[in-house]
C-alpha cells in the first residue's frame, strides 16, 4: 500500500481535502471547532469538537456529499499572511486555534491562513489551487481522540479519510482496505480460537489453547535460530526497585509509560524495557576481552500504559514479550556484528515470506542522554554497517530511542502494509551509567559497547501481523493443527480414522479428526473455514487400499498417496518450513 505521506503530490493533495472536510463539516455542524487536520501515512484526519453533536458511520455519505458540492464549487484555495496579533482577533472565538497560535514559536510574527471559499484555517501548506481538484476521496472511519492526545482533556471527534488523484487509485486503494477487514487479526483470532481479550483486563490478552500452539513454536523457532547464532539466555525479573530505573533513566524519560507499586514502603515498577535488567546479569561477573562478543537473549515480559484509545487487538496491548538480545562488545568488533546481525534478521523474515525496508532513526530533539558527538559517532557506524551489508537505509530524523540510535526494519505483507518490527539500537550511554567494564588484553578496565535488539518486536504484535499476512491460513509449520482426519461415514470409516490420527501423532505432526456424524461436504467446509492445512478424507477405496486422499487448504485437487508416502511429505513441509506445498 502507498505511503501518502512519502508522496508530495499525494501528501498535497490529501491535505488539502483534509481542508475540504473541515468546510463540510462547518457548512453542517454551524458549531463545529476544529483542532488539527494533518496528513498520515494512510490519507488524512481532521480533530472537531462538535460539542453535544456526535458524528456516526452513517453520517459520514452526508459529509462527502456536502464535500463533493464544495469541490464542485472550484473556489481557489488562497494563501494569505497575517500578524499573529490579528490571528489571534480573527480566531478568538475558537480556543483551538487560539492554543495552536500561542504556542507558535516567538519568531513567527506571520501566520499563514488558507482560504477556499467562506472557510478559512489555519495552515502552512502548500494546497491545490482549486477545490475542483479534490475529485477522488472517500471518508474511512470516525473515532474519538482526545485533544492533545492526554486523556485529561477533552474528547474530540476525528474523522478519517483518503483522496487519490484518479478514481482508478482510490477504487484499488478501496478494494486492499476491504482484502483488509476480510483479514482483520482480531476477527480471524476469534474464528481461528487463537486469543481473546477481556473486559478485566484491556490490553492483556489471553492466549487460547491453539494460539498457545502458535506461539510456542514461534518462541521455539526464536531458542533455535539464537542458539546458531551463539547466544545464551536469561530471565530477568518483572519488577525492579525505583533506583534501577533512575540509573538506565527510565524513571525521567520513561515514567508516565511505567506501572509502579510500593513494597516495604519502597517503590518499584514493572518492567516496560528488559535492558536493566541484562545489565545487571552481566554485572553479575567479571569479563576479559576475549568473552566478548556476548550474545544474551530474553524472552522478556513487559508492561506499558497505553493510552485505552490506542488499543488495538495483538498490535497495540499494555503487555506483550520483547524477543530481545543484548549484545556486549570492543569497539573495534562493531561493524562486524551489526553486518551479521542484519544477516540474521534477513534469513528469520525470509523464512515468513516478508520483505523489508530499513530506516536509521537519529538522536530525538529532547529526552535524550549521552553527549551529541557520542550520537553522532554512532549514527555514522550504523549507516555504514547497514551500507556494507549490502542495504540502503532511510534517514528518519529523530526517532531514535532516548539512549540511542537505531536501525527500523519495515516489513512488508502480503497487501503491501508496512510494519515497524525489528530494530537494533546502538547504546554507549547505558554501560556508562551502570558502569559496564571488560578486562582489556592489557589489563586495564575498558567500557563495553552494546547493542539492543529485536527481530520479532514482540510476540504478540508479531502474531497478530502474520494472522493477517496469511489472512489465518498458516504456513503447515505454523499451523496449530496441520491435519483434519474427515471420515466419509463414521460406520464404515472411523476406525481407519482413528489409525491414521495415532499414526500422524507419533510423527508429531498435529492432528484432529472429525468424529461429528455430518455430512462430508459439511466437513469440508468446516475444515477450510478453520484454514487447516491438510484435510483428509478417507472412504471405501481408502480404507480397502490403506492410502490417504487428501486436500490442500485454498485447492479443489485431491491427491490419493500411501500412508508411507503422505507422512515423508508433510514431514518435509514442515521440516523445511515451506509457506506453499504442490499436490
Amino acid at each position: 500500500m502507498i505511503n501518502i505521506k512519502e508522496d508530495e503530490q499525494l501528501s498535497i493533495l490529501n491535505h488539502s481535502c483534509a481542508h475540504l472536510l473541515a468546510q463540510a463539516v462547518k457548512h453542517l455542524y454551524k458549531e463545529a471547532k476544529f483542532w488539527v487536520g494533518p496528513v498520515i501515512d494512510t490519507g488524512f484526519y481532521y480533530d472537531i469538537d462538535l460539542g453535544e453533536e456526535v458524528i456516526k458511520e452513517e453520517d459520514l455519505p452526508k459529509i462527502e456529499k456536502e464535500m463533493k458540492k464544495c469541490a464542485k464549487e472550484g473556489k481557489k484555495i488562497i494563501r494569505h499572511e497575517i500578524t499573529k496579533e490579528d490571528a489571534l482577533k480573527q480566531f478568538h472565538e475558537d480556543p483551538y486555534k487560539i492554543d495552536l497560535i500561542d504556542r507558535m514559536d516567538e519568531n513567527d510574527t506571520i501566520i499563514s491562513c488558507y482560504t477556499q471559499g467562506d472557510f478559512t484555517d489555519l495552515c502552512r501548506g502548500p494546497h491545490v489551487e482549486t477545490t475542483k481538484e479534490l475529485k477522488y476521496f472517500k471518508l474511512l472511519k470516525v473515532s474519538g481522540a482526545y485533544w492533545k492526545g492526554d486523556a485529561k482533556n477533552k474528547m474530540l471527534q476525528r474523522i478519517y479519510g483518503i483522496c487519490f488523484d484518479t478514481e482508478e487509485a482510490l477504487n484499488e486503494y478501496l478494494e486492499v482496505l476491504e482484502e483488509a477487514k476480510l483479514r482483520d487479526h482480531k476477527k480471524l483470532g476469534k474464528e481461528l480460537d487463537l486469543f481473546m481479550i477481556s473486559e478485566y483486563g484491556p490490553g492483556f490478552p489471553f492466549f487460547l489453547p491453539k494460539g498457545m500452539i502458535l506461539r510456542n513454536i514461534l518462541e521455539n523457532f526464536w531458542y533455535e535460530e539464537h542458539t546458531k547464532e551463539g547466544y545464551e539466555f536469561i530471565k530477568t525479573p518483572i519488577m525492579l526497585s525505583k533506583e534501577l530505573w533512575e540509573v538506565s533513566g527510565h524513571w525521567e524519560n520513561y515514567r508516565e509509560n511505567m506501572y509502579t507499586s510500593s513494597i516495604d514502603d519502597k517503590e518499584f515498577a514493572i518492567k516496560p524495557m528488559n535492558c536493566p535488567g541484562g545489565m545487571l546479569v552481566y554485572k553479575n561477573s567479571l569479563h576479559s576481552y576475549k568473552d566478548l562478543p556476548i550474545r544474551c537473549g530474553e524472552l522478556g515480559q513487559v508492561h506499558r500504559h497505553e493510552a485505552s484509545g490506542a488499543l488495538n487487538g495483538l498490535f497495540r496491548v499494555r503487555t506483550f514479550t520483547q524477543d530481545d538480545a543484548h549484545i556486549f562488545m570492543r569497539e573495534d568488533q562493531i561493524e562486524e556484528e551489526i553486518i551479521r546481525l542484519i544477516s540474521f534478521i534477513d534469513r528469520v523474515y525470509r523464512i515468513f515470506g516478508l520483505t523489508y525496508d530499513i530506516e536509521l532513526s537519529t538522536r530525538p530533539e529532547e529526552k535524550f542522554i549521552g553527549t551529541i558527538e557520542s550520537w553522532n559517532r554512532s549514527e555514522a557506524i550504523l549507516q555504514e554497517a547497514c551500507h556494507k551489508a549490502g542495504h540502503d537505509c532511510k534517514i528518519n530524523p529523530g526517532d531514535g530511542a532516548f539512549y540511542g540510535p537505531k536501525l527500523d526494519f519495515h516489513i512488508k505483507d502480503s497487501l503491501g502494509r508496512v510494519w515497524q518490527c525489528g530494530t537494533i539500537q546502538l547504546d554507549a550511554n547505558l554501560p556508562e551509567r551502570f558502569d559496564l567494564t571488560f578486562v582489556d588484553k592489557d589489563g586495564t578496565k575498558q567500557r563495553p559497547v552494546m547493542l539492543h535488539r529485536v527481530i520479532f518486536g514482540s510476540i504478540e504484535r508479531f502474531i497478530g501481523i502474520l494472522i493477517e499476512h496469511y489472512k489465518g491460513a498458516f504456513p503447515t509449520w505454523l499451523s496449530p493443527v496441520q491435519v483434519n482426519v474427515i471420515p466419509v461415514n463414521n460406520e464404515y470409516h472411523l476406525e481407519y480414522g482413528k489409525e491414521i490420527k495415532k499414526l500422524l501423532e507419533q510423527e508429531n505432526i498435529r492432528v484432529e479428526l472429525d468424529d461429528r456424524n455430518e455430512k462430508l461436504g459439511y466437513k469440508m467446509r468446516e475444515s477450510t473455514m478453520k484454514k487447516i492445512p491438510f484435510s483428509l478424507i478417507l472412504g471405501n477405496s481408502e480404507v480397502e487400499n490403506q492410502t490417504i486422499s487428501y486436500r490442500i487448504h485454498g485447492r479443489d485437487e485431491t491427491k490419493t498417496v500411501s500412508k508411507e508416502e503422505f507422512v515423508r511429505y508433510i514431514k518435509d513441509v514442515i521440516y523445511e518450513k515451506k509457506l506453499h506445498q504442490d499436490l
